[in-house]
């Protein structure tokens, strides 16, 4: 059975549209995502600069984004925790930190990247 709605060329633009009012969603009311953006908008320069070839480029901006993906999966995740009760639950307060975790992995990996495409670079 298949879900109702849009098929074929109309599901490609109505898929679009809920991708861009989630991008704002998390904009409007995620304080991390927006400070994320922004330093990935300051590292996306950098990246054509410490990048020797277009790999290493390719690669230092893909763990920005990296980090960007992760953290709309964990704003998902805390609204969909938030939305079916604000009382504390253990397995809520797991997935909400397991959320975080998988943020705080993303951007370390962007620092091990980043440190070791510089460490390279300056050798």
């Amino acid at each position: 059975m298949t879900k109702p709605g849009y098929t074929g060329f109309r599901h490609v633009i109505a898929a679009a549209g809920y991708s861009l009012s989630g991008l704002r969603a998390a904009w409007q009311h995620e304080s991390a995502f927006r400070q994320e953006c922004m330093l990935g908008i300051l590292m996306l320069p950098l990246a054509f600069l410490l990048g020797q070839n277009l790999a290493q480029t390719a690669l230092l901006i893909a763990v920005c984004f990296l980090v960007l993906i992760v953290e709309l999966l964990n704003s998902a995740i805390e609204a969909v925790v938030d939305r079916v009760g604000h009382e504390h639950h253990e397995l809520a307060g797991r997935a909400k930190d397991m959320g975080s975790a998988a943020v705080a992995l993303s951007l370390l990996l962007v620092w091990v990247t980043w440190g070791l495409v510089a460490i390279q670079r300056l050798l």
